[in-house]
């Protein structure tokens, strides 16, 4: 007997060397192990990091990312905070303009309805796959929006992306735009704001894409483990997972991303490590009916 005694004593102290070499980030929950033996050990490991707890789990804000705006509609909820996303390029010039003096902005989904703004006399940008349009003012370039010519001006824009994600979310409890220039500036306000809140990253033409996917996780992150924020939603959870293993380099990590290569065989490298560098722009852009407008 006490033998068998000594045995278990060693398993458990075993079963706990085990658990404390392992993943250092995991372990520290209420969850116990039984060996085998049915001992129930005493050294408790965390199963479920990202903060979803049966006992508050109706209490806590959650979190959700959707990597399409074609998959809007399996997410949308009628009190969560919708975060459009769209790196490279349409949220970060939105971003820009609005931090070098933009007033209004008028996100519409095609050139169509951004050429009759243009024939009322509007300054208005167009871009189709990474390009300005023929005839209009301004693309999705952030460096068009650095200049007096847009200060104080109420600008219609349209593109490829990050427009057609705005209004895909119109309807949403708020919508705010996020690139990683107002990163800082964003994460407090959706800590202060305590709601639930939904990542839509445009993506490419309705595809997942990397970057967008990145700044998702890069929020969440912040919220879910600085927080108290909380999500059992896969899409979130492979975000902040996808960003752990980036966030050293994102420049790098993306060098075999479609659209950073889409972008550099149009000479716009520059524009890429723009949109990569956090808290350049410390504004949020909101969605108050029509138009975009800089959060007071």
């Amino acid at each position: 007997m006490v033998k068998i005694s000594k045995k278990i004593s060693l398993l458990s102290q075993s079963s706990k060397n085990v658990l404390q070499e392992t993943n250092p980030p995991i372990l520290n929950s209420s969850i116990k192990i039984v060996c085998l033996f049915g001992k129930v050990l005493s050294h408790r490991i965390n199963l479920i990091p990202y903060g979803l707890n049966l006992k508050t789990e109706k209490s806590r804000m959650n979190i959700e990312v959707c990597f399409s705006p074609s998959s809007y509609h399996l997410f949308h909820k009628p009190d969560a905070i919708v975060v459009v996303i769209d790196i490279f390029r349409a949220s970060s010039a939105i971003n820009t303009a609005f931090f070098h003096g933009v007033t209004k902005m008028i996100p519409v989904a095609t050139v169509e309805e951004a050429d009759a703004y243009k024939k009322n006399g509007f300054l208005v940008a167009a871009e189709r796959n990474g390009e300005i349009v023929e005839g209009f003012d301004l693309g999705n370039s952030p460096f068009g929006y650095m200049n007096n010519k847009v200060k104080g001006k109420t600008i219609a824009i349209t593109t490829t992306n990050g427009t057609v994600a705005i209004n895909v979310a119109r309807e949403a409890y708020k919508v705010v735009v996020g690139s990683f220039l107002n990163l800082e500036i964003l994460v407090n306000f959706l800590k202060k704001e305590k709601k639930n809140v939904l990542f839509l990253c445009a993506g490419w033409k309705n595809k997942f894409n990397l970057e967008d996917s990145l700044f998702a996780g890069a929020v969440a992150e912040q919220l879910i483990f600085k927080h108290g924020f909380q999500t059992a939603c896969d899409s979130a959870i492979a975000a902040v997972e996808l960003y752990k293993l980036a966030k050293h380099d994102l420049f790098s990590f993306l060098s075999n991303s479609s659209h950073r290569n889409r972008l550099e065989k149009l000479d716009l490298e520059r524009d890429i490590k723009y949109c990569l560098t956090p808290n350049q722009c410390p504004v949020i852009p909101v969605l108050e009916g029509k138009f975009l407008v800089k959060m007071t």
